[in-house]
């Protein structure tokens, strides 16, 4: 047959809406893992990461029995916020430059109840510590809330009720705090440092919610100590822990909110 002349009816299909495919989940372990053994090869330490979305859990490394130190700070918010509004500016302060003073006001204005009720809509059911078991530090900043678990809560965040004024505060983190996740395209996310209680040697968390390089959320979570135990090389080594993994995001499964 040759071509249709200009009067043969041509069958045009309709424009089809330009559909993003999901990323692929399937090298997702191999990147933490590899991101992992990079940091340590150059912090010594430990480091954990974990990503957590609608393809799966994902993580690496092994920081078993950090503290939740100022990260527990984003649950207390949206606990308190839900009963007291008119506490945005604490929860503002204890947010973006993770003020303690305003952190504890948010709590004493709280059941632990209610801070364990927005973990489990979150997805993680954990206990709130109450009791003040190292007395130079707040009781709540000692919740053993794990690395896993922080991925899991972020990729449900979105769909925590009453998250949104805590989420557009994650999003104004203050300079001086946005090493890490801090570094990664639109980030909102959340920081804790403080020391061990074995060692004294300082332990870095951070978690929340960053894109990768179609625009998704993707939610992670980081834990690091170095190995010369200083807050400042935590500092460098979460940073480098984020940027293993930052070329690669889109080997994650997008948050599940």
């Amino acid at each position: 047959m040759g071509a249709p002349a200009d009067n043969d009816p041509v069958h045009v299909p309709p424009p089809q809406e330009q559909v993003i495919p999901p990323a692929p989940v399937g090298d997702a372990q191999t990147v933490l893992n590899d991101a992992v053994a990079n940091v340590l090869d150059g912090f010594g330490g430990r480091a954990e990461v974990a990503v957590s979305g609608r393809g799966g859990e994902f993580s690496a490394g092994d920081t078993t029995g950090f503290a939740a130190w100022s990260t527990i700070k984003v649950p207390i918010a949206i606990a308190a916020l839900k009963e007291h509004p008119e506490m945005a500016g604490q929860a503002s302060t204890a947010i973006m430059v993770s003020d303690n003073d305003a952190a504890m006001a948010l709590w004493n204005s709280v059941s632990p109840e209610a801070v364990e009720a927005v973990l489990a809509e979150g997805g993680t059911p954990v206990p709130v510590q109450r009791e003040r078991i190292r007395p130079e530090f707040s009781p709540f900043g000692q919740t053993v809330w794990s690395v896993a678990e922080q991925a899991r809560f972020a990729s449900n965040l979105q769909c925590v009720t009453g998250s949104e004024p805590v989420l557009s505060l994650m999003g104004g983190i203050t300079v001086d705090q946005s090493y890490g996740l801090g570094t990664l395209p639109g980030a909102r996310f959340k920081g804790g440092w403080g020391p061990s209680s074995s060692n004294g040697a300082y332990e870095v968390r951070q978690f929340g919610l960053v894109h990768d390089s179609v625009g998704r959320n993707v939610a992670v979570a980081i834990a690091v100590t170095a190995g010369d135990g200083s807050y400042e090389s935590g500092q460098a080594m979460a940073t480098q822990l984020a940027a293993q993994i930052a070329g690669s995001l889109e080997s994650a499964p997008a948050a599940n909110c």
